[in-house]
């Protein structure tokens, strides 16, 4: 007749056959998800550039590249008490980037000494295109738009102040 394993035996075979189970069910499980999102990289943010909060003057672009700024300058100024004042635009206009030498302004008073109902005033764009904006009582909102230069590189029809300061 068979021997049969004493107790202690079996017991010690089951407990090896249930670690080697509970072993293999472990390699053979997959890789536990990560749940938390990893912090970035600081020497990442060091270089990175942050992003402009508005529009940008684009050096390179065209004056419909450039509008978006020159709009956001035009309404800026228009929202300030100096909204009828030639000065104060093309100010602002060259602290956004603009160039000085390229622009023009109308005069802010009639000839009478009448504030204007109407302000002009431009930014020559390369070699044939201009930013205008208008603005004043008899426009409402302030308009600002891309034309084509005329003349001698001009933006603006009639008589228009020096930029001397």
């Amino acid at each position: 007749m068979p021997r049969r394993p004493a107790a202690p035996a079996l017991r010690a075979l089951a407990l090896s056959a249930s670690v080697l189970l509970a072993v293999g069910l472990v390699a053979c499980s997959p890789e536990p998800v990560e749940t938390t999102t990893p912090s970035p990289d600081a020497s990442a943010d060091a270089t990175a550039t942050p992003e402009p909060a508005g529009p940008v003057l684009v050096p390179e672009g065209t004056a419909a590249d450039n509008l978006p700024l020159f709009t956001a300058v035009t309404e800026q100024v228009w929202a300030s008490e100096q909204r009828v004042q030639g000065r104060a635009y093309i100010d602002a206009l060259v602290a956004a980037g603009f160039d000085k030498a390229a622009m023009q302004v109308t005069a802010d008073e009639t000839t009478v000494g009448n504030p204007v109902e109407s302000l002009l005033f431009s930014v020559r764009w390369g070699e044939t295109e201009c930013l205008v904006g208008q603005v004043g009582p008899s426009t409402g909102d302030p308009v600002t738009t891309v034309t084509d230069q005329l003349a001698e590189g001009r933006c603006l029809i009639g008589a228009t102040r020096p930029i001397d300061w």
